[in-house]
């Protein structure tokens, strides 16, 4: 490695990560899955010198291991399991689930594929070596540091001044962060701001969280919805939520409970979302479309169930920034309870644009699955047969059931 390790544990991972984790060994541990990288940024391009540093960098990160300290920590989550404790005790990530090559539209591509166990923990690590292995590469990564610590220090001064006001919020940035260094460094920054009303509240990095004596924040995303749902080749796709929601309650109950409503639409999600998962579930997560509109359509839903939308939390996690985030909160205030996720705005605002990169699960045992969005863009497939196919069974469902 021409850099220093990048992950340097395996607890350096997104919460949400351990939440499918648990689940997914308890009731899929046969399912097989393959990802795909995507960098969407138009004007970006990894050298071969990038592509082998990346390489080494995942070389590394496999050949970590939990540490008994880490695993108790794991195991005083009230939610995680010891049966799961003790799999992660045995668990290593394998270097041979990787496929890296410089084949790829923007001089990299990136592919694994193996049981979802494994492929699963993959991403997050993954996107974080990236990220960081480019920036510190391609541009004077001190310069870029400094720029992002100013623009932290303005950030924190605004929230201590009075400028925003977030209500909880929490950091999600690991998987486009500038590096390890500058996350570490926001976290520290935010947690320390002096202000009521905006409080920090944890991060989605458990190793952060870990150290920092914070909360590790996360429960489910899409790859849940459309493995356990699309991956068995019996479902209709059309009711992927329901297979999700039912797979989620039976591991967790009424713990561990924010639903992220966007898979195949929010729309389809409600025709699942019903009085008794509405009643278990502790709120929602959003992740695309108009956020006024999903919320305010979130809080009918819960009226027409007969639940008092004061008593959930709709958890926003769309491209956000603290005038989004303040925006929003005075809108549903004395509505329901909001809480935010925001990630690139705190991990990696800088001199220069971040990185858009997603590596998504593309194949669940060896048949397409597909996300469609709230927000055309979003959606990654290999398949456009398949999304046709996904497109027309929701489009059914919603028009004859």
């Amino acid at each position: 490695m021409r850099l220093h390790p990048i992950i340097t544990s395996l607890l350096e991972q997104d919460m949400y990560k351990f939440s499918m984790g648990q689940a997914i060994y308890h009731q899929f541990s046969d399912y097989k899955t393959t990802w795909t990288f995507k960098c969407r940024n138009e004007y970006v391009y990894f050298t071969e010198e990038m592509v082998e540093e990346i390489r080494e960098q995942i070389k590394n990160f496999c050949k970590l291991r939990f540490t008994e300290e880490e695993l108790e920590y794991l195991d005083n989550i009230k939610w995680i399991k010891g049966s799961y404790v003790d799999f992660l005790r045995l668990w290593q990530p394998r270097y041979e689930d990787f496929s890296i090559t410089t084949d790829g539209d923007r001089g990299l591509s990136i592919e694994t594929a193996g049981t979802w166990l494994n492929t699963s923990m993959y991403e997050i690590p993954t996107l974080a070596i990236v990220n960081e292995v480019y920036f510190r590469m391609a541009y004077d990564y001190e310069s870029l540091l400094k720029s992002f610590k100013e623009r932290l220090l303005e950030k924190k001064w605004m929230i201590e001044s009075g400028g925003y006001k977030l209500g909880n919020y929490s950091e999600f940035g690991l998987r486009r962060r500038l590096s390890a260094e500058a996350q570490e460094y926001a976290i520290e920054e935010l947690n320390s701001a002096k202000t009521k009303e905006s409080v920090f509240v944890g991060t989605s990095n458990v190793y952060l969280a870990k150290k920092h004596k914070l909360t590790p924040v996360g429960t489910m995303a899409h790859e849940w919805i459309m493995c356990s749902g699309q991956g068995n080749k019996k479902h209709n796709p059309a009711y992927s939520n329901w297979y999700a929601l039912d797979a989620w309650v039976k591991e967790y109950g009424v713990l561990n409970g924010t639903a992220l409503t966007d898979t195949i639409t929010t729309d389809c999600f409600l025709r699942d979302f019903q009085l008794t998962y509405a009643t278990l579930f502790s709120g929602v997560r959003h992740d695309s479309g108009d956020p006024v509109e999903w919320g305010e359509k979130m809080i009918a839903h819960y009226k027409n169930l007969g639940i008092d939308p004061e008593m959930k939390t709709l958890l926003f996690s769309d491209s956000l920034d603290f005038k989004r985030a303040d925006m929003i909160r005075k809108h549903f205030e004395g509505k329901i309870k909001v809480a935010f996720g925001i990630g690139t705005y705190i991990s990696n605002d800088t001199d220069v644009d971040a990185l858009n990169i997603v590596m998504k699960v593309t194949k669940c045992n060896a048949t397409d699955v597909a996300k469609i969005s709230d927000t055309h863009g979003k959606e990654m497939c290999q398949n456009p047969e398949y999304v046709d196919y996904l497109q027309r069974c929701i489009d059914w469902r919603i028009k004859n059931e």
